[in-house]
């Protein structure tokens, strides 16, 4: 038997320390590029896409009740402040304002009698003297005649009962005279209390008849159109909103770590998901919220109560848009959402802001209404104040 000697075979080298070699280098490398990028870019800049348009939601509400007897505009159409929207059927509001005109006219004609009584018992005061004068003169002389016997006691008598029944007459018109008097002194047709009052009646009936014409208190889209033809409205009741989107921001929901460095004024890259990165948004930091979105919640958290489990908290900031001619070319609609970018670079800013001096927002649409009522008041006091 030969013995043949075998050569045992050469085992195959591993691959994974060479694998393991080059993921830890990649590791390292991805390290070194996060913290390049890091140090060179990510510590000056909060970014985040839990981000929102947020705009101004104008509620259109009537002031005065009626059937909804017109509706002019729709869903999604643009209407410019003071634009009619809803038409009221003005038949009620109608018949209240010509009875606060004829109350008017009712009014300034018995004012007009006031006046014209207190003329009148000036000069019955001015006759009752006289009178008066003339039975003390009479009483005077028949004195004087009585003393030399010329005359009998009796007409004496009849003398003086004249001369007091004179008196009494004068005194009886003086007091009603005080009494017309203060009816209307220190007052003129016009602002005598009575009329003051029938002019505001009529005022408030005048109102009610333009809110008939429910108006738009600023420019902008129609949204949530609820008002239908025939329906019995009531003052403060929701007929459609009205959306300016010329004046919408950004509301960013940052986390506690982030909202470390982000101050007021800072500038902030703004992109929309519906165009994408290629459109960017250019704004600045408005404001930060004084309280987390979970503190004002219909139902806050109860932290004190029960297991507790630490939830990072965001806090909304709002970003303005600074440049509202982005708007034209792409338009931003509420609700979309959004990714921001803000600057830290300056950390000069404050982090609590100040109340502006100027309002908000304001309209005028509504500020001639009650100035319009001036021309028919005018008319009905100079028709029926005569003279005065």
């Amino acid at each position: 038997m030969n013995n043949v000697k075998t050569t045992p075979p050469t085992p195959a080298k591993s691959k994974r320390p060479w694998l393991l070699y080059l993921l830890g280098a990649a590791c390292l490398l991805a390290a070194i590029l996060w913290g390049g990028w890091y140090g060179m870019y990510g510590r000056w800049y909060a970014s985040t896409d839990n981000a929102y348009v947020q705009g101004d939601v104008v509620q259109i509400t009537p002031q005065f009740h009626g059937t909804v007897v017109s509706i002019n505009v729709d869903d999604g159409e643009w209407v410019f402040a003071g634009d009619t929207l809803v038409m009221l059927d003005p038949d009620d509001s109608q018949l209240a304002l010509d009875n606060a005109e004829a109350h008017l006219a009712n009014v300034v004609r018995k004012v007009r009698g006031l006046f014209s009584a207190v003329s009148g018992a000036k000069a019955e005061i001015a006759a009752r003297q006289a009178t008066r004068d003339k039975a003390r003169a009479d009483y005077q002389r028949r004195r004087a005649l009585t003393l030399s016997g010329a005359i009998s006691k009796e007409e004496l008598a009849h003398a003086n009962n004249a001369f007091l029944e004179a008196q009494s007459a004068l005194e009886a018109i003086e007091q009603q005279y005080q009494q017309n008097l203060s009816l209307v002194d220190n007052t003129s047709l016009a602002s005598h209390p009575e009329v003051l009052a029938a002019i505001a009646a009529l005022r408030v009936a005048f109102l009610d008849r333009s809110r008939t014409t429910i108006v738009t208190p600023v420019t902008g889209y129609v949204a949530k159109r609820k008002v239908q033809l025939g329906q019995r409205v009531q003052p403060g009741e929701a007929l459609m909103a009205v959306v300016p989107l010329d004046k919408v921001w950004v509301e960013a929901n940052f986390t506690e770590a982030q909202l470390r460095d982000i101050r007021i004024g800072q500038p902030v890259e703004i992109y929309a998901d519906v165009y994408g990165k290629t459109i960017r948004y250019n704004g600045q930091v408005q404001h930060l919220s004084i309280g987390t979105g979970a503190a004002f919640a219909l139902l806050p958290a109860q932290n004190a109560t029960g297991n507790w489990i630490k939830i990072v908290q965001r806090v909304p900031v709002r970003i303005a848009l600074t440049q509202p001619e982005q708007l034209i070319s792409h338009p931003l609609r509420v609700g979309l959402s959004m990714q921001v970018n803000v600057d830290l670079h300056d950390r000069s800013g404050a982090l609590l802001a100040q109340r502006s001096p100027e309002p908000l927002l304001a309209t005028d649409v509504y500020r001639d209404q009650l100035s319009q009522s001036d021309t028919l008041i005018e008319r009905i006091v100079k028709a029926n104040g005569g003279n005065l």
